[in-house]
């Protein structure tokens, strides 16, 4: 028989029999009872099953419970799906149409023709021959199927009868490139068959001048090798009627064309003199695809800094901080941010032995990496990445406030392609639609960044102007969008209460 264990009274405190006990038949079957005397059930496994139902049982897609709420997920999918692909044919049309029309704009690519032979003195008694031939054979080239460069056929009075005015002028980007005839071209050529004189240059008829840092791969994409297939087809055709002019010229001494066959053929070259040349090769990021990642960068510090900016509104453990004052230290902290992270940029490029300290040298000269700052280059390339960085990154700051996640993606997606397409490529090869591009941020922080690590045409007082109106508009717009982000914060706060 067994007996009932002894429990103190709740009322006495003195020892008593329980009441409940021993369990009858029902309890035992049922698993006790529950608070209320109601006896519980015991499950197969083990367990009970209470008041409280556990989480529901996973049904399958097609389930009937789920016809609602399937309706609703398709819906959002088919959607977001359509949104997407808009945004796809949309934005990413805008990187592969700036290259849409190159072939047809390759004209836009102007190059000068300066003919100074025998048109400045002492070589105007005589009748030129080689600048005429170079004149004509490059008027033809405009007639040909395109894609030819722009040939433009300039006169020496256009450079006040100075040669190294020509090169001043594509130092200066008043053209792509210029093909300069010397003024004793036709002289030197002709004395040399008539003299025997050995020590004739070909090199020295003709000149071609470039700047191969303003754009590296428009030279080597287009422009030399449409200069290439230029000077091949003028010393071809000047070759022949050179020739034949020689040969039937019965006063010109055998024996001197045997001393000068040079004089003969070719005839006449081309001298290269690429003023700036594109190097080393360790430069490239920091003119073109390394840039991206500035952009990328100044729009993740919005996601890696907010949260430690909120902490100055939200909390028990301390009142709020007010609206100005927070508005004013977030811009503040934001630049103080891109301070220093485009100093650890910047860093990378002097790193990696990018020369910072050659001196600047003359513009009519080639000149292998020369420093337009001299030793101050350096801080002029990080300020440029430092006011560039907060150009891009404030108006990531303020789309990213408005608009929100996860529509924050399709921005960076659209601010990189818009940048990229116009900062990479050439305007002059883009339809003049792109031409919006010479106010984006990337474009004048590519053009600054090249005049300072090349020594090039500097319109760095324009980039920074460009750059500094970026930052003006944004900062301007900054408390505006700071209120917004607030706005949209309390209504989502509310819809939940």
């Amino acid at each position: 028989m067994a007996v009932a264990p002894i429990v103190a009274d709740e009322h006495t405190g003195s020892p008593s029999r329980s009441s409940s006990w021993p369990p009858s038949t029902q309890t035992l079957e049922t698993g006790g009872n529950s608070d209320d005397g109601s006896p519980t059930e015991i499950q197969d496994d083990g367990g009970e099953k209470g008041n409280n139902a556990g989480p529901p049982k996973a049904v399958g897609f097609f389930s009937n419970s789920l016809a609602t709420v399937r309706r609703q997920v398709l819906v959002l999918w088919a959607r977001t799906t359509l949104i997407l692909a808009v945004f796809i044919l949309a934005v990413l049309s805008l990187y592969w149409a700036v290259l849409f029309r190159v072939e047809e704009n390759t004209s836009s690519l102007n190059v000068f023709v300066a003919d100074f032979d025998g048109r400045v003195g002492p070589f105007t008694g005589i009748k030129p021959l080689v600048g005429p031939m170079i004149t004509q054979t490059a008027e033809a080239m405009l007639s040909m199927p395109e894609p030819h460069l722009g040939y433009i056929t300039m006169q020496p009075s256009d450079f006040d009868n100075d040669p190294l005015a020509v090169r001043q002028a594509i130092y200066d980007f008043k053209a792509w490139a210029a093909v300069i005839i010397m003024p004793n071209a036709t002289t030197m050529l002709q004395q040399a068959v008539n003299q025997g004189n050995i020590s004739y240059d070909p090199l020295g008829a003709c000149q071609i001048i470039y700047v191969q840092a303003r754009d590296q791969d428009v030279y080597s994409s287009y422009i030399i090798p449409q200069l290439d297939a230029l000077q091949t087809q003028i010393i071809s055709n000047f070759g022949q009627t050179w020739t034949q002019m020689v040969l039937e010229n019965s006063t010109i001494p055998r024996e001197s064309l045997q001393r000068v066959p040079q004089a003969l053929s070719p005839a006449i070259g081309f001298s290269r003199f690429n003023l700036r040349p594109f190097k080393p090769a360790v430069v490239t990021p920091a003119v073109t695809v390394g840039l991206i990642y500035l952009i990328i960068l100044s729009f993740f510090s919005f996601a890696f800094y907010m949260p430690i900016h909120m902490r100055l509104q939200t909390g028990s453990e301390h009142p709020p901080l007010k609206f100005a004052q927070f508005v004013v230290w977030r811009w503040v902290s934001t630049l103080a941010a891109y301070f220093l992270l485009s100093l650890s940029y910047s860093l990378i490029s002097l790193a990696f032995q990018i020369p910072f300290a050659d001196p600047s040298a003359p513009a009519t000269e080639v000149a292998n990496n020369p420093e337009t700052y001299g030793r101050g280059s350096f801080v002029v390339y990080w300020m440029i990445n430092f006011v560039g960085m907060t150009a891009l990154g404030l108006a990531c700051e303020n789309v990213g406030m408005v608009i929100g996640q996860p529509w924050t993606a399709m921005w960076l997606i659209f601010w990189v392609i818009t940048n990229v397409s116009t900062s990479f490529y050439s305007l002059d090869l883009s339809p003049k639609w792109y031409y919006w591009g010479y106010a984006w941020p990337l474009h004048n922080i590519v053009e600054a960044s090249r005049s300072v690590l090349f020594n090039l045409h500097s319109r760095i007082g324009l980039n920074f102007g460009v750059l500094f109106a970026w930052c003006a508009i944004n900062t301007a717009l900054f408390p505006v969008c700071c209120w917004v982000m607030r706005w949209k914060s309390r209504k989502e706060e509310k819809a939940k209460q």
